[in-house]
């Protein structure tokens, strides 16, 4: 009898074990960071953000008439809050001559868009007002580079010089890093005084229109449109400054 006592007693706690392991746990929250929009839905919303938001806020969302969109002020304006927050920003104070005159749609991509650009990952479903109320904000994340190919509009700096040919290029120059172009004209930050040094080799384009000749042996940075040719790399330039009046030692070779 005690047998059966004991047996019937371990057949209980393994049935209670069993059952505990099936019980579901708490739902951890969501965050910006679950993937709650799409790509696609992010592309409508930077065109709608470009056409009724841009001109306050810039389109790289730095502010202007109106405050940035991303960085600091965005994590001290929304960072730790629900998403619900930002969106109510947004829906009732954009566009700035019209709040509230965008479709519900219209402002669920803007909002995709600014998570994007504030470096929160896509995922597999769009952005819906249901989401949005279950959601909370995290601190922004830097964005990845992306990749560099032919024609990309990238970043690259090195020491002027004068080619066999007469062209001009850039020497020892850094590995060419994708950015976006200039969006507007106002006074950018001063570049550093330096730069890192690559063993590229860069041929520029149209070099004459920023007289290199008066900038020969100096650290330069250039922008513009990456050209990739068998054994050569070209690129058309938009933008050159000086970083230093001399190129520093070039790196040892390993």
């Amino acid at each position: 009898m005690r047998t059966l006592s004991l047996a019937a007693s371990l057949l209980w706690l393994l049935t209670s074990v069993a059952a505990y392991g099936r019980m579901p746990t708490e739902q951890q929250p969501r965050t910006v960071a679950d993937g709650i929009y799409t790509d696609a839905q992010a592309a409508r919303g930077q065109a709608s953000y470009e056409a009724a938001c841009a001109r306050c806020h810039r389109p790289d969302l730095g502010g202007a008439d109106g405050p940035a969109l991303k960085d600091d002020r965005f994590n001290r304006m929304f960072a730790g809050k629900p998403l619900l927050g930002l969106h109510e920003r947004v829906t009732t104070t954009m566009p700035r001559n019209a709040p509230a005159s965008l479709a519900e749609a219209v402002y669920l991509d803007i909002l995709a868009h600014l998570l994007r650009e504030n470096g929160f990952p896509a995922g597999a479903s769009e952005l819906t007002m249901a989401m949005v109320e279950g959601v909370s904000v995290l601190p922004t994340r830097p964005r990845p580079a992306p990749p560099v190919g032919d024609f990309s509009y990238v970043e690259v700096s090195g020491c002027l010089a004068r080619g066999p040919g007469g062209d001009w290029m850039l020497e020892q120059a850094s590995d060419p890093v994708a950015v976006k172009p200039a969006l507007d004209s106002r006074p950018q930050p001063p570049a550093a005084a330096t730069a890192p040094r690559g063993r590229q080799t860069i041929h520029l384009i149209d070099a004459m229109a920023y007289q290199p000749e008066r900038h020969r042996g100096h650290l330069w940075k250039v922008r513009g449109t990456l050209i990739r040719l068998p054994g050569q790399q070209r690129l058309t330039i938009s933008s050159a400054e000086t970083l230093a009046a001399a190129c520093p030692p070039a790196p040892a070779t390993p």
